[in-house]
């Protein structure tokens, strides 16, 4: 970044920089996770985590405080502050960003389908899906027959679409069985990770 690129840091990265910078300035430190060590009881760990860049996600929580309410508070905090990144970001950053999205909404498409296929109840295993996974029709895989009724219905709009309509091609008058789901999930997140490899 040297000569004339340098004039113009400031109007596309500067600020997303900065969000960085900040972001940075509030992970826990070493003394953090020290003092997170001492604390006896989860109330102790919600005080302490109130102090620092988690209490506002934290402090309207009421006692008596699960494990879980913690650690879903703390993923909406970085999934807020991702999502206020990626809406800041600029190409090829973008890209980039939602690229890591993908690894997450391959994963909740392998909870909710092989969840449906046991008969887990839908709300149930949304639930379990990790936020940054999220997309606006993954509540419809479970309405899914067969694989291209998958891809039809749900998958077409997302960015997943493109990895996954080279995988239909064999499956298209087959049931929705769990090795055939496996398969051609195992050749997304193959053909996903191919990308950062």
């Amino acid at each position: 970044m040297y000569g004339w690129e340098m004039l113009s840091f400031n109007i596309h990265d500067g600020f997303l920089e900065a969000i960085v910078r900040g972001n940075r300035s509030g992970l826990l430190t070493a003394a953090d996770y020290n003092n997170l060590c001492q604390c006896e009881t989860l109330d102790d760990i919600k005080m302490h985590l109130t102090a620092t860049e988690y209490g506002p996600y934290l402090q309207n929580e009421p006692s008596p405080l699960h494990t879980t309410t913690i650690v879903e508070k703390c993923t909406l905090k970085l999934v807020d502050e991702y999502k206020h990144m990626l809406c800041q970001a600029t190409e090829p950053l973008s890209t980039f960003l939602q690229y890591i999205t993908y690894g997450h909404m391959i994963d909740n498409v392998v909870l909710i389908v092989t969840g449906t296929l046991h008969e887990r109840d839908v709300n149930e295993l949304l639930e379990k899906c990790h936020p940054l996974g999220m997309f606006d029709s993954i509540a419809s895989l479970a309405v899914a027959q067969n694989m291209r009724e998958l891809y039809r219905l749900v998958l077409v709009d997302t960015p997943l679409a493109p990895y996954f309509s080279e995988c239909i091609t064999s499956e298209v008058n087959t049931a929705a069985d769990h090795l055939c789901i496996t398969y051609v999930l195992q050749q997304i997140s193959a053909h996903h990770c191919s990308y950062f490899s």
